[in-house]
């Protein structure tokens, strides 16, 4: 494992240059800049909108994210595209009335499934888009209605009984001695649902492919009409084992939109917050992953660890899964001098118990065989796919907010950001282990100099409509959260896009020649989010 600057996305053009880019290609751009936070954004005619995404990708952006936002009788459309240093975001503007635009698929695969979803969303349509089937309805609205425009009811109009979602177009098996094995949506289990949907001949998988979106919460709409602090409690539960990482970016956004200044102590103790969240997920899924093969030993010593760790959190911040501590304008908890005595400690015990478990890990040969050669994703993959997190890191795409984009307090700091370049299981384990050591480290030096002063700032009033971006790293990878406020502080429109939407594709591709059994491993070791996803 290395921890060194990888090429990859780092070999893109700085987002500065992007615009001139556009520019000499014969697109028109516009800078927008009521759009606040760690982004550099711009206005483009819809007639170019294809056009600009095969530039970015001609370049080696990243795609990262599109939503819309209804302003009838207009809607908006955003992507937002990752450069060497940091974001580009792009916005045009359609009709509500039969609006098309070009597709963004063609040249950024990661735009497939979002693409579908702003169909399905808000009526337009992408006139050259790849795959014409829905993704997320299920039934539980029209085909003709649309769940995000400004007249669609919060409580929707469906019956008393949605209709079951029985007529999913999966593309069929085909040849002699090919056979289909449908998985979900409900397992045994209390995981969330999806479908995964597996061609195969004898245990060999030929092909994957997954349908999700049972749990949709309509976590967009319901943030329409509250007032910023209760929009960062809903962006706290988008996906509760990043309850951090979602609230920081929605405050992220929202304090960039109206320009809301946070102390340093508080921005401080987000970081810690943030790691701690980190740590938690990648104790939690390094022994699921052993558990998938059979190796309870490293199974029950990772979940006691998890365990530990989140008690400290319960006793210091008031809940296991640090839930409601991020605010607008900073934090709910402060920590006094035993607190971080509790915290040091903890980060010791935990160091020390790992150098005993980790060389098992990655050196126990009947677990290494199982972990080595399964569930191959490579870089090549990665990229095209634009991979995020731990599973872009395993494969050689080294990229992390952290260090390559830094948002406060991390641009104080070294990153140190591991990654490996075989792709498999085994790497993303590793990979994992090394995250957990890196947030220690930058645990210890957050809780050895926290700043002195207040926890919070008092949120000014908002005396006019304004916007702003937020990025965050989250343990999955990066988060993005898209927040517009209207005069007196009100929601228009909240925007959160989980790393889960571009690495659940990632799985389809890992899985393919694996065996049958192996898929539960192969699952785990990515470890999408079906709450991050199902908004």
């Amino acid at each position: 494992m290395n921890s060194t600057i990888h090429q990859g996305q780092l070999a893109a053009p700085p987002v500065d240059s992007l615009p001139l880019l556009l520019a000499q290609a014969g697109i028109p751009v516009r800078e927008l800049p009521e759009m606040k936070g760690p982004v550099r954004a711009l206005a483009i005619e819809a007639r170019f909108w294809g056009q600009a995404a095969a530039i970015a990708a001609a370049h080696h952006v990243r795609w990262c994210a599109g939503w819309g936002e209804h302003r009838p009788p207009e809607i908006n459309i955003f992507a937002l595209l990752a450069g060497q240093d940091g974001h580009l975001l792009l916005q045009t503007t359609i009709p509500d009335t039969r609006g098309e635009l070009p597709s963004q698929t063609p040249s950024f695969p990661a735009a497939n499934r979002p693409e579908r979803y702003l169909q399905e969303m808000f009526g337009m349509r992408f006139t050259d888009h790849p795959d014409p089937r829905r993704w997320m309805r299920h039934q539980a609205w029209d085909a003709d209605q649309y769940p995000l425009r400004k007249d669609f009811p919060l409580a929707g109009t469906a019956p008393e009984q949605t209709p079951p979602d029985c007529v999913y177009p999966f593309i069929p098996a085909e040849g002699e001695g090919v056979y289909e094995i449908p998985v979900g949506p409900v397992h045994a289990g209390i995981i969330e649902p999806g479908h995964f949907r597996f061609q195969a001949m004898g245990e060999a998988i030929l092909s994957l492919e997954e349908h999700l979106g049972y749990v949709h919460k309509g976590i967009e709409k319901c943030a329409e009409g509250r007032d910023f602090a209760g929009l960062v409690r809903l962006a706290a539960r988008v996906s509760g084992d990043s309850t951090v990482a979602h609230a920081w970016a929605a405050c992220q956004a929202g304090e960039h939109a109206i320009g809301l200044p946070v102390p340093r102590r508080a921005v401080v103790i987000r970081a810690i917050l943030a790691e701690r969240e980190r740590v938690a997920n990648h104790l939690g899924d390094m022994g699921a992953c052993c558990n998938d093969v059979g190796f309870a030993f490293a199974h029950v010593h990772f979940s006691r660890l998890r365990e530990l760790w989140q008690r400290h959190n319960a006793a210091v911040f008031g809940h296991r899964l640090l839930m409601d501590v991020v605010i607008p304008g900073g934090v709910t908890r402060d920590l006094e001098p035993e607190q971080i005595s509790l915290l040091q400690q903890a980060n010791e015990q935990l160091r020390h118990e790992l150098d005993d478990l980790l060389p098992l890990l990655y050196e126990y040969p009947s677990l290494q065989d199982r972990l080595r050669t399964t569930g191959i994703l490579s870089l090549d993959k990665a990229r095209t796919l634009g991979a995020l997190g731990f599973v872009a890191r395993a494969s050689g795409e080294c990229w992390d907010l952290r260090r390559d984009a830094p948002y406060a307090p991390y641009e104080q700091v070294t990153v140190a950001v591991p990654f490996s370049s075989g792709g498999a299981s085994s790497n993303r384990v590793h990979v994992r282990g090394g995250e957990i050591l890196v947030s220690l480290d930058l645990l210890d030096t957050f809780l050895a100099n926290l700043p002195t002063g207040d926890i919070c700032s008092a949120l000014p009033p908002i005396p006019a409509t304004c916007c702003g971006v937020g990025c965050v790293e989250g343990w999955r990878g990066e988060i993005i959260a898209y927040v517009r406020l209207e005069a007196g502080g009100i929601v228009s429109r909240y925007f959160p896009r989980d790393p889960s939407w571009l690495n659940w594709p990632a799985l389809e591709v890992l899985i393919l020649g694996e065996i049958v059994p192996d898929f539960p491993l192969c699952n785990k070791s990515v470890n999408g989010s079906y709450s991050g996803h199902d908004l």
